[in-house]
């Protein structure tokens, strides 16, 4: 069996997850550690007949960034058997396309889970104090005149329920860390969980009605697919409590975003605090971008170190498995 696995993707442009002499370097190095395989870099900007012909007897392939000729690539590369991501989303395969043709897709096992759960806490609260706000007044001189809102506005998050829509890896990490913050912790979610998720997270389940009735700060940590797309709307921004704060660390098109903005425009919502949007980047005329309670990170919540060594040894274990002829972990439901 081959043990050619592909690292797929560009060397040029302003891309944070190109191939560059740095990614090359650092994922060498914990290749080391795994001599059954033999690691090829292919760069995504040549025409797509060379990349397919660099592919070629690949039993593995790295997207390091989004390709959506990636499904083409597999159908004219038939020792194909995994697809494997070093990020969490897998939205932008064609899962059921790939399963046809035999080729697994598997995420990066949690590997970013601990930075995005930081990541939603940081972004709670950010807009709870308007942190935004104060750095930036004070970068501009004005100390704390341009600070706006009055005291009633500015609040701990101690006592304030928090409501948990997905409760897997991310959800209860972001559980777990808030039992600190004593907060009265609440999810929902319409899979059938793992016991220690539920049991690490200390929190009580509710319907999802009941939980955007009653949360003083919702967060949402579900994956993209057909059944979650848009599955916060007016509706659901409508059941919110006025003094609301929605965060969303996951993917952008789980939310309608018009409905979020008329939701905000409409003070039916207090605030949000935001590391995805339907279209990025952000679109230069959004009007989210002129709300004074909305903050805005530019999709970067799993930046860390730990969550790129993370990413690389989940992915190079799970090739080694295929080259082993054993089953990979992390595999993504065809849906």
């Amino acid at each position: 069996m081959s043990n050619k696995v592909v690292v797929l993707g560009p060397t040029k442009g302003n891309i944070k997850s190109k191939i560059d002499d740095k990614t090359i370097k650092e994922l060498n190095s914990y290749a080391k550690n795994y001599k059954e395989l033999e690691l090829f870099y292919v760069d995504t900007s040549q025409s797509i007949e060379k990349v397919i012909e660099q592919c070629k007897n690949a039993l593995v392939i790295f997207p390091t960034t989004i390709f959506p000729e990636i499904t083409f690539i597999a159908e004219k590369i038939p020792s194909l058997k995994l697809i494997q991501t070093f990020s969490a989303g897998t939205d932008w395969l064609d899962k059921i396309k790939l399963s046809e043709l035999g080729v697994d897709v598997a995420n990066n096992n949690g590997a970013n889970a601990v930075a995005v759960a930081e990541h939603a806490i940081n972004l709670m609260f950010s807009v709870n104090r308007k942190l935004d706000q104060q750095i930036t007044s004070v970068k501009n001189g004005q100390w704390m005149d341009d600070v706006k809102g009055d005291i009633e506005e500015f609040h701990t998050l101690v006592g304030k329920r928090i409501g948990i829509i997905g409760l897997g890896r991310i959800g209860s990490r972001v559980a777990k860390r808030l039992h600190g913050w004593e907060c009265e912790l609440v999810y929902y979610d319409n899979l059938v969980l793992e016991t220690k998720y539920v049991q690490d997270s200390g929190a009580k389940y509710l319907e999802l009605h009941e939980l955007l009735e009653t949360s003083d700060i919702i967060t949402i940590h579900v994956p993209l697919d057909r059944s979650t797309k848009h599955m916060i709307s007016k509706n659901e921004f409508k059941l919110m409590k006025k003094t609301a704060i929605f965060i969303n660390t996951c993917r952008g098109p789980v939310v309608d975003e018009k409905a979020m903005i008329e939701a905000l425009l409409n003070n039916e919502i207090f605030a949000a605090g935001l590391d995805v949007t339907e279209i990025e980047p952000i679109e230069k005329d959004n009007p989210l971008l002129k709300m004074e309670n909305v903050i805005i990170t530019p999709h970067l919540a799993t930046r860390a170190i730990e969550s790129q060594k993370n990413a690389y040894e989940n992915s190079l274990k799970n090739a080694t498995r295929i080259v082993k002829g054993e089953k990979p972990q992390s595999i993504i439901k065809a849906v």
